[in-house]
């Protein structure tokens, strides 16, 4: 994969609107075990809130989740992967990041979590627009620049 394929392909996966019309996946491999993840989430949705004795359980595959998106964005950045594994890949983290986002909604039963939540994601995209708005998209923070 050519470095500015590898780079359109992670600014894909960060983007903003990424999920937006994006599917859960079927089934997906998380640390070499299939999970029927798009029947998981909407059997863990289908109820109003998480009952206590399922939180536990949502919560460790949430994290999963989080570690498995972490290593695939990871082998896109740095493995010698192709275009279109790398595609698949990219494909596979923003499925991951929509059931991420279906199960955290979960947990916004009280409304001091999702306050927090809003906050985290209004403060994200303020920094993203500052980033962007002041020339500073560059990640990597090029030519010692300050960075947010």
């Amino acid at each position: 994969m050519r470095e500015y394929e590898r780079k359109g392909l992670l600014e894909r996966v960060e983007r903003e609107a990424a999920t937006v019309g994006a599917e859960i996946p079927e089934e997906i491999e998380v640390q070499d075990e299939p999970i029927d993840l798009r029947s998981f989430v909407f059997e863990i949705k289908r109820r109003e809130t998480v009952p206590p004795g399922e939180r536990d359980r949502v919560e460790r595959a949430k994290r999963n989740l989080r570690r498995e998106r972490l290593e695939r964005l990871e082998r896109i950045e740095e493995d010698e992967v192709s275009y279109e594994r790398g595609e698949e890949l990219a494909a596979s983290i923003i499925g991951i990041d929509r059931a991420l986002e279906a199960l955290e909604g979960l947990n916004a039963s009280d409304p001091e979590t999702e306050a927090e939540r809003q906050e985290a994601a209004d403060r994200k995209r303020w920094m993203n627009f500052l980033k962007k708005a002041l020339g500073r998209e560059d990640a990597g923070g090029a030519g010692g620049r300050a960075r947010f």
